[in-house]
């Protein structure tokens, strides 16, 4: 199968948040149709950690099949110094890079039950900080299996958690 879009979601809380983001979006210039805005944000999960910056990213490449997205999202992590701590799940991170949604060349979404590499994001409906950013490139987007992003900043607990979100209209990371 051809994949040829994905939107993947960039988080960062050790370090310099802030250029940790700006390598994840260098590593994928190649590919990056857009970028969104920047959102500080508390942690998920593991609240015994710093707070996050969290962006969205739109991506395309002829070819590209999902396990592609997920190879480049780990190259991405890699280029921050990403060094996962196996008994924190949800633990600090230099960056995060997530393959949240990917769709086909005719515009269909890939679905996958691949415990490597699960599509569309299986906790993606759920957090604020994938979809607000997402907003902001995509205002009308869908999350494949789930339903229209604005519709699902509505539910509980995202509508709770999008009030401790904190735009960063200074911190602008650029898609050209």
């Amino acid at each position: 199968m051809t994949v040829t879009q994905a939107v993947l979601s960039l988080g960062s809380n050790l370090g310099d948040r802030f250029a940790h983001l700006r390598t994840a979006v260098s590593e994928l210039r190649d590919v990056l149709l857009v970028v969104s805005g920047v959102y500080e944000t508390p942690p998920w999960g593991d609240l015994d950690q710093p707070a996050y910056l969290n962006a969205v990213v739109l991506v395309r490449g002829d070819g590209v099949a999902p396990g592609d997205w997920l190879d480049r999202a780990r190259a991405a992590e890699a280029g921050a110094g990403r060094v996962r701590d196996p008994t924190r799940r949800f633990g600090p991170r230099s960056l995060d890079v997530d393959v949240v949604a990917v769709w086909t060349d005719d515009g269909e979404p890939v679905v996958s039950d691949d415990p490597e590499l699960t599509l569309p994001h299986p906790r993606a409906h759920l957090r604020a900080f994938v979809l607000r950013p997402w907003i902001d490139i995509q205002p009308y987007g869908r999350l494949p299996g789930h339903g229209w992003l604005t519709d699902l900043m509505s539910t509980e607990p995202v509508a709770s958690d999008v009030l401790e979100l904190r735009p960063q209209p200074d911190l602008r990371l650029e898609s050209d």
